[in-house]
């Protein structure tokens, strides 16, 4: 059977982007009846962690579970991959928005100013844990209360990092770039690739 990786994330962006290199995974995803505790409890950030701490234990955490669960439904062995991706505006941490409001609150305090995108990737090769981290620098343009208003209306903002997605209406507002493009989308594809290199499941 030709190799492949479980990817434990519900994003459609990490499988595009693995799809985008030619690495054919599984998904591995919790269900009601594996009563596990709520993904978003894991996010949670601890008093004083920074901004590379978080994401990098955050990651840590959901690989765990991932392991966890391939075991106890007895899955063929294979390399499992996590990822999770964080915004970091000076020492502040911003998650996933909780509502419209909250969405709008970090496109305020993200315009005119530059932030970072950390994403954290853990491999579990069977034998060995590797993990990577990708910093990017975006620098977003001034954004109107009108622009801001109708963002949020598109739903986009809604469950991605820092209340925007780089490769959506976003990329409208973003004046420049320094770092991995694909990390900000939520996977570094260069980093990921070095990490699946040593899985074997790429050149």
């Amino acid at each position: 059977m030709e190799p492949f990786v479980y990817l434990a994330s519900q994003s459609p962006r990490r499988r595009q982007l693995l799809e985008q290199i030619g690495v054919r995974y599984t998904l591995l995803l919790a269900n009601s009846e594996d009563h596990e505790p709520d993904p978003e409890a894991l996010e949670t950030v601890l008093p004083r962690e920074s901004a590379s701490d978080y994401v990098q234990r955050v990651t840590g955490l959901k690989l765990d579970a991932a392991l966890a669960r391939l075991e106890r439904r007895g899955l063929e062995g294979a390399p499992v991959l996590c990822s999770d991706t964080t915004v970091s505006l000076g020492r502040r941490i911003l998650g996933k928005p909780e509502s419209t409001r909250e969405a709008g609150e970090m496109l305020r305090a993200l315009s005119g100013k530059t932030h970072r995108v950390l994403t954290a990737v853990a491999l579990h090769t069977g034998r060995k844990r590797l993990t990577t981290l990708s910093v990017s620098q975006v620098q977003f343009a001034d954004m109107t209360d009108a622009q801001i208003a109708a963002y949020v209306a598109s739903g986009e903002p809604m469950g991605k990092a820092g209340a925007y997605g780089v490769q959506g209406h976003a990329a409208a507002y973003i004046a420049k770039i320094s770092g991995s493009y694909s990390g900000i989308m939520g996977l570094p594809v260069f980093e990921t690739a070095n990490l699946l290199r040593a899985a074997g499941l790429v050149l």
